[in-house]
């Protein structure tokens, strides 16, 4: 297949008159578009207005779709421990699985097409199962809870990581590598020392197997730590061996120097949640200081509860202003270094080497935007449209691993019955659930 329009390879490359080719399940050619289709002239032809390469879901939760809007106006803590983890815990097998579809229809939908999913402690097999069918690329985890958790969802230690090494061995490496394992203890207030480091050890043991949790969202969170362990988070985290390369944390909203330090030495991850941490009034995370250190920091729109929605546009949008406002500074986090965030920061943070950028041999994982509308007239600078202008539903055609999983001109999701999630996902009944 042969893809033309205005090509974005990466933040530095923007063909005007561009071209992608795709053999199999990767890349052949990218380049301008008369050089290409020369060179290869034999393949089915697709014209859009813009080309991307498919956006990086740094931190979601796909299995809190169903609770969009239950818990607005609601303090970190509270959201989580009186609206979300009840709701969690409600749901069985059939709901998890609606959950999960209604979560990847939207990603999908809206130009992503790879996800660091942090799961619930049950039925994480489901989402698993929901990822592998409908075509998303991801790097998912079923949540640990052994203290301080709702009923339903705390578990014994023991049982929790046996659990966690069952789901690993069964689906890290499945649907041709496309599905990813990471060990996922949910945060350190409700998971014990014991936990977090049989996070590291099972980790360890398997190959190419990240971690996946959440740091200093929020200053009850980081209270609650320090009572318990006599450190702030961060420092935590390393003293159990939850920082390093393979690890991602979601947040990481107040840090101390000696932090910021510990997360650059050790190449720890950090994914940057703007919508998220406004809404819940975490505060503003020190995306610029962390990239001034070398820290890898990818974007991620959290769960559709504390969110509302699940567009990577409007979350490279807010990623941007936001530190524009924070440092009173227009040339803080310019489109490119967003970009960079929503790409190829968020494929290294997710472990997935050979996505993130449209490069010749690298997996075909591409979306298609529409420019042909009022919010793109007069278009003087693609990239600039795409951070601070597009919208998820300008998205017209999504393909991951070289699979078309998304196509609006002929009908919308193409691996799944999207109607079929819609209709599902509102029958559901939860704790919670609006009357």
């Amino acid at each position: 297949m042969l893809l033309s329009g205005t090509v974005i390879a990466n933040s530095e490359t923007v063909i005007a008159d561009g071209a992608v080719v795709v053999v199999d399940d990767r890349i052949r050619a990218v380049g301008d578009r008369e050089t290409v289709t020369d060179a290869h002239p034999d393949h089915e032809v697709r014209e859009f207005d813009l080309l991307i390469p498919g956006l990086i879901g740094g931190h979601v939760h796909s299995v809190q779709s169903l609770g969009r809007g239950i818990a607005d106006d609601t303090a970190l803590l509270d959201w989580l421990f009186d609206h979300v983890l009840p709701m969690e815990a409600s749901l069985d097998a059939d709901g998890m699985r609606a959950a999960a579809e209604l979560g990847y229809l939207e990603l999908l939908e809206s130009g992503t097409t790879t996800v660091i999913d942090h799961l619930s402690v049950s039925h994480a097999e489901t989402a698993f199962e929901a990822a592998g069918e409908l075509g998303i690329r991801g790097r998912l985890g079923k949540v640990m809870m052994d203290q301080r958790a709702p009923d339903g969802l705390i578990e014994d230690t023991d049982e929790a990581l046996a659990e966690t090494e069952r789901l690993l061995q069964t689906y890290h490496g499945s649907h041709d590598d496309r599905i990813r394992y990471a060990v996922t203890p949910r945060f350190a207030v409700s998971c014990s020392e014991e936990c977090l480091r049989g996070a590291r050890e099972l980790a360890d043991t398997y190959d190419d197997v990240t971690i996946h949790t959440h740091a200093s969202e929020n200053h009850d969170e980081i209270e609650t730590v320090e009572e318990d362990t006599g450190m702030r988070n961060i420092e935590w985290l390393h003293e159990v061996g939850l920082t390093g390369e393979d690890v991602v944390l979601a947040h990481c909203v107040h840090t101390t120097e000696a932090e910021r330090e510990l997360l650059a030495e050790t190449g720890t991850n950090v994914t940057y949640c703007p919508s998220s941490n406004m809404k819940l009034a975490s505060g503003i995370a020190p995306i610029v200081d962390y990239l001034d250190r070398g820290v890898t920091v990818a974007l991620g729109n959290d769960g559709p509860p504390c969110n509302n929605t699940l567009d990577p546009f409007t979350e490279m949008r807010q990623a941007s202003l936001l530190q524009k406002v924070e440092h009173l500074d227009p040339k803080a986090t310019p489109a490119q270094v967003i970009f960079e965030m929503a790409t190829i920061n968020g494929a290294k943070a997710a472990g997935f080497e050979d996505v993130g950028e449209l490069r010749e041999g690298w997996k075909a994982d591409i979306v298609a935007l529409d420019t042909d509308i009022t919010r793109a007239t007069p278009l003087h600078d693609a990239l600039s449209h795409l951070v601070f202008g597009a919208h998820g539903d300008d998205v017209e055609f999504t393909m991951v691993d070289g699979e078309v999983v998304y196509d609006e001109t002929f009908g919308g999701l193409q691996t799944g019955d999207a109607d079929e999630i819609r209709r599902r996902a509102r029958e559901i009944e939860f704790d919670g659930k609006p009357a």
